[in-house]
């Protein structure tokens, strides 16, 4: 008999099609919402939540995109590109965006200082798969400026305080401020922040909410609500006033960015590349040298390593640099060369090592990396005195007392003004072979007698305020008029003032006194570099006003030059 064997294989195909078909056409519906990707709702789809206000608000998701570094020109697009978190619309929100919107030059700024960082910051947003939004948090917490502190006493781009920098892994001591350390500080930060977020089940609201006031605080109030049967997210929760701006600042931050075409927002080129290298010196090494090694000027070189407190490498590590892209191979090369004895002055080690940091001088070592200004090819001076500065001394006298200049001085200490401090210690400079580098001032005190200027006390002078205009101490301002540092300085009544140049009581002529009123959103940093004057010295010209921080509607006494632009 012959088989047909046609038959069956039609058949068998029709079966096949049949299948096939009705497998397309299975109601995507009965896909549940946990079996598919993370919900990623369109512009026109979004649904009502009831605010805190028990107003109706719309709530939009974003799916977080797979993202690559490789695949995107700018930081901007990959940071787009990692967005996950909820797009609410709420008044709070809206108070931040329009206080960004009328301050357009603030975001222009922050840029700028962002950019040597935010190539690493969405390394390790990426490499632990949190929302993209947090690499902009830096904004909130210290606008980018990585040595900045608060009187909390936390600092850092990430603003960590000492005892949760030291939870995560953070040094500080005497050499070194992990929490300042870019490199360290943002891993800790990400690592932080995504331990918080496990904490409260993957809400980043209330994670950004603990990362600001505290675990222990949001938790209360969680508990607090549910004991009312109120709402527990973010939005209804009793907070600080602090945290109560915080997660909408940032989410304000991160709509501007993401719609930054609407809102006639610049993004500055930033292309998606490394800017620094990490790179292993081994052992210790001068901070001044090692950016001569880069060829990088010293400002932009302490930018990427502030979290050193002296002026070389701590002795026990990290012994890490991070060197510009464009000079790393450079750098190594040119230390490779560097003999060792050569890498350190030894004397910067004589100090006992042993003890811990005090809180002022690490506040000090802060403002002095922020406002340190770059001095090229400037020669290593032997130190050859150590000098513990006295109550009412200056620079110019002690520059006087040991025949050397306040500019020695000053850049044998990295100092970035010429205030001092009382118990302050300087290492004084030798003055071998520098007789020729002398100011005419220093030549001539021997050789000139001193002249007396007459000076009229102005509405709200200190003897400290006059004796920084004249260059001299206040006891020496007291004992020539022969009263005490307590008397009163009476407006109008005259002092004398000995001199021993007439060009130093011509410049003092022009520093004139004016009061500012702070206002919302400055800082110290802004203040002091509106009037072109050192924050050391803005705070010691108000120490009683800012014993308990910068609050808007302060009034401060600046001194400034009236003949420098300001």
């Amino acid at each position: 008999m012959q088989v047909n064997f046609n038959r069956p294989l039609k058949s068998l195909i029709i079966l096949v099609f049949l299948i096939a078909s009705g497998c397309s056409e299975t109601p995507k519906e009965s896909l549940s919402v946990n079996d598919a990707e993370p919900l990623a709702i369109g512009q026109d789809d979004n649904y009502d939540y009831n605010g805190p206000t028990g107003r109706t608000g719309k709530l939009k998701f974003r799916s977080h995109k797979s993202s690559s570094a490789a695949h995107h020109d700018t930081v901007w697009d990959r940071l787009l590109s990692l967005y996950s978190l909820p797009e609410v619309e709420n008044e709070r929100i809206d108070r931040e965006l329009n206080w960004y919107l009328q301050h357009p030059a603030s975001l222009a700024i922050i840029q700028q200082r962002a950019e040597p960082y935010l190539h690493h910051i969405l390394d390790e947003i990426e490499a632990k798969n949190i929302p993209g939004e947090l690499a902009l948090l830096p904004i909130v917490e210290s606008a980018f400026i990585p040595n900045a502190y608060s009187k909390a006493e936390a600092s850092g781009l990430w603003q960590f305080i000492p005892s949760t920098g030291e939870e995560f892994g953070l040094q500080q001591n005497a050499w070194y401020d992990g929490r300042r350390d870019v490199y360290a500080s943002t891993i800790a930060a990400t690592n932080y922040l995504k331990e918080l977020s496990e904490s409260f089940d993957g809400d980043w609201l209330l994670a950004l909410a603990s990362y600001n006031c505290g675990k222990t605080r949001v938790k209360k109030s969680i508990e607090k609500n549910e004991d009312r049967n109120l709402p527990t997210d973010y939005w209804s929760l009793s907070l600080p006033e602090e945290t109560l701006d915080y997660v909408p600042r940032l989410l304000a931050i991160a709509k501007i960015f993401a719609n930054a075409e609407q809102y006639n927002l610049h993004l500055q080129h930033i292309p998606n590349k490394p800017y620094f290298e990490v790179v292993d010196i081994k052992s210790p090494l001068d901070l001044r040298k090692a950016a001569q090694l880069a060829n990088t000027p010293f400002d932009k070189f302490l930018k990427l390593n502030p979290g050193f407190n002296r002026s070389c490498t701590a002795p026990q590590g990290p012994h890490r640099l991070l060197i510009p892209v464009e000079h790393a191979q450079n750098f190594k090369r040119n230390l490779a060369q560097l003999p060792f004895e050569e890498r350190v002055n030894m004397n910067v080690f004589n100090e006992d090592r042993t003890q811990p940091v005090r809180r002022n001088e690490v506040r000090i070592a802060e403002n002095r990396r922020h406002e340190v200004a770059e001095t090229r090819n400037q020669e290593i001076i032997q130190v050859s005195n150590r000098y513990r500065v006295r109550s009412g001394e200056n620079l110019a006298s002690i520059a006087s007392r040991y025949h050397t200049t306040i500019q020695s001085i000053r850049q044998t200490n990295h100092l970035a003004s010429s205030s001092v401090r009382s118990g302050m210690v300087l290492q004084i400079p030798s003055t071998a072979n520098k007789t020729a580098d002398l100011p005419l001032l220093a030549k001539t005190v021997k050789n000139k007698p001193a002249s007396n200027q007459l000076y009229a006390i102005k509405k709200g002078d200190t003897f400290w305020n006059i004796s920084q205009r004249f260059s001299i101490t206040p006891k020496e301002l007291a004992e020539w008029n022969k009263i005490t540092l307590k008397t009163a300085l009476v407006p109008g009544r005259k002092l004398t003032i000995r001199t021993v140049n007439p060009q130093l009581a011509t410049s003092s002529s022009s520093i004139r006194l004016i009061r500012y009123t702070v206002g919302k959103g400055d800082s110290i940093t802004h203040i002091a570099k509106k009037f072109n004057i050192s924050v050391t010295d803005l705070r010691k010209s108000n120490a009683e006003t800012l014993v308990k921080g910068l609050r808007p509607g302060q009034k401060l006494k600046i001194l400034i030059d009236s003949h420098s632009s300001t």
